[in-house]
C-alpha cells in the first residue's frame, strides 16, 4: 500500500505537505497542490491508519453511547420513535465532529459497565442512568460523560445532564386539558422513575391546583413488550371508560392507543381525547393529528455531544444541568367540553 513518503517522493513535495491534505489542513497549502495531493490519494484509494493516527494523539475519537433500560422493552427500544431519533442525532453530531459512535443496551447497570470499560472510547453519553447508577459507573470509569434525561440525586454524584423541565411540561399539558373541560383524566406511562415520574409529578400538581382529586386509578400502566400487548390493550381500552382524556408519556404510545381504540370503535376526539409528549413523526401520521409536547430531540443529541466534546478537550462547562425548552403544539386530538 501506497504511504505518505511515497507519495511525497512522487509529487516532489515534503510529506508534511501530503499529511495537512489527507487531515484537511490546507490554509497553507496552495489549491494547485492540494489538487495534485488529492488526485493522487484517488487514484491509489488511499485510505488513511486512522488506528496509528489516534495511538499517536492518544484519542480513539470514538464516542460510547450506553442506555439503561427495562428488560420488557430493550429488545424493541430504537423502534420507540424517540430513542430512534435520539440515536440518530447523537450518530449524526458524532460524525459531523470528526468521531465514531459505539452504541450498547442493556437493563443491567453492572454489564454495561463491564462492556464500556473494555472500550477504548473518549466519552460516553449515558441515558436511563437513575438513582445511585452514575455513583457506581464513576467508580469504574474515570473518563468524561454526559447524562440525559437523567434525575439521579446530586447528592449522590456530580454530573453533566441535557434535559427538560419535564415536570413543567406536563403541568401545561394537563392544565390544558383542565382549561379544556375535563376532569377525568388518565396518565399513562410504562414505568414510574426518571422521566415518567417527573411528567406525572406535574400532572398531579395542575389536577391538585385544578382542585380535581386523584388516586391510583388515574395513573394507567402500559407494558411495552409486545408479547402482553394485546391484554394489556383491552385492559386500557374497558378502563378508558371512566376518563374523558388521556395524557400520555410520549407520542408513540398515544398513537399506539390512538390506533388501537379507533379499530374499536371509539370516535377520537369525541368520546374521549388523546395528548402525547415529545412531537415526533407519529403525532403528525396519526389521525387525529396529535396534540402534544415538542421537544427537539435532534437540538438535545447536539448539546450533549458538545458537552462531552468539550469535557474531552479538558475545557470547563458554563453550566452543568442544561435544561431545553419545549412547547404546546395544539392539534386535533383533544375535545373542548362545554357541558
Amino acid at each position: 500500500m501506497v504511504t505518505i513518503k511515497d507519495m511525497a517522493e512522487i509529487l516532489g513535495i515534503s510529506t508534511t505537505t501530503v499529511s495537512n491534505v489527507i487531515h484537511g489542513k490546507t490554509s497553507q497549502v496552495s489549491q494547485k497542490t492540494v489538487e495534485k495531493v488529492e488526485k493522487l490519494l484517488e487514484e491509489y484509494e488511499y485510505v488513511p491508519n486512522i488506528n496509528a493516527r489516534n495511538l499517536a494523539n492518544n484519542s480513539s475519537r470514538i464516542i460510547g453511547m450506553v442506555i439503561k433500560g427495562r428488560r420488557d422493552r430493550i429488545d424493541n427500544l430504537i423502534a420507540n420513535s424517540f430513542f430512534g431519533d435520539l440515536v440518530s442525532a447523537i450518530e449524526a453530531e458524532t460524525r459531523a465532529r470528526g468521531y465514531f459512535m459505539m452504541l450498547y443496551i442493556s437493563d443491567d447497570i453492572n454489564e454495561l459497565m463491564r462492556h464500556v470499560s473494555t472500550w477504548n472510547v473518549d466519552g460516553l453519553v449515558m441515558i436511563g442512568i437513575l438513582h445511585d447508577d452514575f455513583a457506581r459507573i464513576k467508580s469504574r470509569y474515570k473518563k468524561p460523560a454526559v447524562l440525559i434525561d437523567s434525575y439521579a440525586p446530586r447528592n449522590v454524584a456530580d454530573y453533566v445532564n441535557v434535559g427538560l423541565d419535564d415536570e413543567q411540561a406536563c403541568y401545561d399539558m394537563a392544565d390544558y386539558l383542565l382549561e379544556n373541560g375535563h376532569r377525568k383524566i388518565a396518565f399513562l406511562a410504562d414505568n414510574m422513575e426518571g422521566v415518567d415520574y417527573q411528567r406525572y409529578m406535574g400532572f398531579l400538581r395542575a389536577m391538585h391546583d385544578h382542585g380535581v382529586g386523584t388516586d391510583e386509578d388515574n395513573l394507567i400502566m402500559i407494558h411495552p413488550g409486545i408479547l402482553e400487548r394485546r391484554s394489556n390493550m383491552r385492559e386500557i381500552y374497558e378502563k378508558s371508560k371512566n376518563f374523558t382524556a388521556f395524557m400520555c408519556c410520549s407520542d408513540y404510545y398515544a398513537a399506539m392507543l390512538i390506533s388501537d381504540f379507533t379499530d374499536r370503535g371509539v370516535k377520537i376526539p369525541e368520546e374521549v381525547s388523546f395528548t402525547g409528549f415529545d412531537d415526533d413523526e407519529m403525532s403528525r401520521l396519526v389521525r387525529p393529528k396529535l396534540t402534544t409536547i415538542h421537544q427537539n430531540i435532534r437540538e438535545k443529541g447536539r448539546v450533549a455531544v458538545d458537552c462531552l466534546e468539550k469535557l474531552i478537550r479538558g475545557e470547563e462547562l458554563e453550566k452543568k444541568n442544561y435544561t431545553l425548552p419545549v412547547e404546546m403544539v395544539f392539534r386535533d386530538s383533544v375535545k373542548k367540553i362545554t357541558e
